[in-house]
């Protein structure tokens, strides 16, 4: 069960987390906080321990056992250009990958566009989803799911999950995980709009992929080449011999 006072007690914002909704069940946290007009204060975040319809990218089925992982969607409600998603994407990254090495220790690895590794193995990944007004973002769902104490993981998949209680050996405090990640989050938007390079710069140091040769999958489109950075807006720069090429969707892996 999760102990919303000791989660409390470790949250230091301002505004993100302080709408704080816990729920047993839900079909998603993200599409919850995306159409709800119930749900509207700025920096809500809904906690469910199961999600019926949990999802990633591309509709792919999140699975989660409950009350044993993280499951949560942020609401932000300020005016973003569009160009700035890809920026809270990488950054959200950033911002599990810090909590985990800050209060853990683990040596942890992102993956292109949203995944989150430890040893080569997915740990979390973050899907965001937004409404547009008047060709702005007026309504942006920041979803993220965690592995934490989640024991095994029967079943395919496309990158070998794990979880940080099967890393760190030890059983995990979901409370005090989820505290310093919204923490860091709020920090981490403040950031984003001043100083984007910064969180370029913090993805960059823990992605292990740039300067790789990579295989690039994207419906039924298959590129090959070279990983060369990211550019200033988040997006993957693919150098095919002399040329250079903006990749803006897609699954990456190591040729």
């Amino acid at each position: 069960m999760f102990n919303i006072e000791d989660f409390d007690i470790k949250l230091d914002t301002e505004f993100i987390g302080r709408n704080f909704i816990y729920c047993d069940e839900v079909d998603s946290t993200n599409t919850l906080l995306l159409n709800s007009k119930e749900f509207k204060q700025n920096g809500t975040v809904i906690l469910a321990e199961h999600q019926h319809k949990g999802r990633g990218r591309k509709n792919r089925e999140w699975y989660s056992n409950a009350g044993q992982n993280l499951t949560f969607s942020i609401l932000l409600k300020d005016e973003f250009e569009h160009n700035q998603l890809n920026i809270i994407n990488l950054g959200t990254a950033v911002c599990v990958a810090q909590a985990l090495e800050n209060l853990y220790q683990l040596n942890v690895e992102v993956k292109w566009p949203n995944d989150i590794l430890i040893h080569k193995k997915k740990v979390a990944g973050i899907l965001l989803e937004s409404t547009s007004k008047a060709e702005k973002i007026n309504r942006l769902v920041v979803g993220i799911g965690i592995n934490v104490n989640q024991p095994n993981f029967p079943g395919k998949f496309e990158i070998a999950p794990t979880s940080i209680r099967k890393e760190f050996k030890d059983q995990i405090s979901r409370e005090r995980l989820l505290s310093e990640i919204l923490n860091n989050f709020e920090e981490m938007i403040e950031i984003a709009q001043s100083d984007s390079e910064k969180i370029l710069n913090d993805w960059r140091s823990r992605c292990k992929m740039i300067g790789e040769k990579v295989k690039i999958v994207e419906e039924e489109k298959t590129k090959h080449g070279i990983f060369e950075d990211i550019d200033s807006n988040g997006f993957l720069i693919l150098k095919v011999g002399d040329k250079k090429e903006n990749i803006y969707h897609g699954d990456v892996s190591l040729r």
